[in-house]
């Protein structure tokens, strides 16, 4: 009994210490290339052999226990037909912490009384269909969506759209200035210490690449306008 309690605690050591050197030699080969995002952790997957590395902006890499091979795609688990995209799942985790981890005083809200949950829309004022999708507030709100604004200006955050939203975010009634730009009309210039550049930033790095861009409260992200109804029910479906 005891050989054998003793052979269970090496095989444990020896597995703890092959994690050990894959986490270290992971982060060596990812230093060695100056990689530009932070690791959060690095973990085994059902692989044998290959490891999960969560990146901060909730993206997520593979890599080889050695180091030598790192690259990124969708791990696909195959149960009797049944397929379910863990990278997916993951990054929708993290992400989903990620965005709701902005402060909300940040954000230019459009809430009802009594909200089911809500999506977090990266926008572009000067966007069709972020317009159109603004022209729905009212209805998602009626259908219990609260609305959370984060600035991504298309153009860059040295644009022209970019000093609107800043104008926007510094307003003192921050959704009727919103709703004036979405609508095509001026918003009175103003400055102060806004998050625009920063939240342009975060929607690069958690894979915004057009507007809107929306974001719902489990992490899931839909691309592009969606009429009310069905924004809504997605919206319930995706809660946390």
């Amino acid at each position: 009994m005891r050989l054998k309690h003793l052979a269970v605690g090496l095989l444990t050591l020896c597995a703890a210490q092959s994690w050990a050197d894959a986490q270290q030699n992971i982060r060596q080969s990812l230093d060695s290339l100056n990689f530009p995002m932070s690791v959060s952790s690095i973990s085994e997957t059902p692989v044998s052999g290959l490891y999960q590395i969560q990146l901060q902006n909730g993206r997520v890499l593979y890599g080889s226990a050695d180091g030598s091979y790192l690259f990124q795609g969708a791990m696909i688990a195959v149960n009797g037909g049944q397929p379910r995209n863990l990278t997916a799942e993951v990054e929708a985790k993290a992400i989903g912490e990620v965005i709701n981890g902005i402060p909300t005083e940040e954000l230019v809200v459009f809430a009802p009384e009594q909200p089911k949950t809500h999506i977090t829309v990266f926008t572009d004022v000067d966007c069709g269909y972020c317009r159109k999708l603004h022209e729905e507030i009212g209805d998602l709100n009626a259908l219990g969506i609260e609305v959370r604004y984060a600035a991504f200006p298309r153009a860059g955050a040295d644009s022209k759209t970019a000093e609107v939203m800043r104008s926007i975010w510094c307003a003192d009634d921050r959704q009727s200035a919103m709703t004036r730009a979405k609508q095509g009309k001026s918003v009175t210039p103003a400055t102060c210490d806004d998050p625009v550049a920063e939240q342009y930033q975060l929607g690069g790095q958690v894979g915004v690449q057009g507007t809107p861009a929306i974001f719902m409260a489990n992490g899931t992200l839909v691309p592009g306008y969606k009429p009310a109804q069905a924004l809504a029910q997605e919206a319930i479906a995706n809660n946390k």
